[in-house]
């Protein structure tokens, strides 16, 4: 499949009247998603839209419902930054394969697809960063299918808009266990 051959069909677009965090971001667009497939796309293109096609691949041609595109796998391009956000992200992607039983490289990607009624089948309550590993749990214990596919990424810096933070990974650890142990 090219490129070329994806529609993406936006026949809104929609704004909360103050910033509510990604993790609302992401709630609001799942609830209005009508379409076979939902791929999460962040709007400061780290992840390149070209992509696509090697994202919703493994659900239009595989048994994949969900879909995590790893900037750790494969031989694809990556921008080095930030040597402990890699660490972080490593350890915070090991605790979740723990309490999921999934192996996956990269939890918090921010570059997903999912089956639309899979996505939609959950429950979410974060509202920033900690909907990554909130999303990975919830979907691990009901036993969908996960695929992991090597992507391109052109990390930013703090100097040109990288938001994500201590704080964040704290939320993710907190996430991982609240969402893992207690609410399972």
């Amino acid at each position: 499949m090219l490129a070329s051959e994806i529609t993406p069909l936006v026949d809104r677009i929609v704004y909360h009247a103050r910033n509510q965090g990604k993790g609302a971001a992401l709630r609001t667009g799942f609830a209005l998603a009508t379409g076979d497939i939902v791929v999460v796309q962040d709007a400061d293109l780290e992840y390149d839209p070209a992509e696509y096609p090697k994202l919703i691949h493994p659900i239009l041609y595989r048994d994949a419902a969900v879909v995590y595109g790893s900037r750790f796998i494969g031989g694809s391009e990556h921008r080095v930054v930030y040597f402990w956000h890699m660490v972080a992200n490593r350890i915070l992607t090991l605790l979740s394969n723990a309490f999921t039983n999934l192996n996956l490289t990269d939890m918090e990607t921010c570059y997903k697809a999912f089956r639309r009624e899979v996505i939609q089948s959950i429950t979410l309550e974060e509202e920033r960063f900690g909907i990554e590993p909130e999303i990975t749990a919830k979907l691990a214990h009901r036993q969908h299918v996960f695929y992991e596919i090597g992507i391109s990424y052109y990390g930013r810096t703090y100097e040109e808009g990288k938001k994500i933070g201590l704080r964040d990974a704290f939320r993710a650890l907190y996430s991982i266990l609240k969402y893992s142990l207690i609410r399972r």
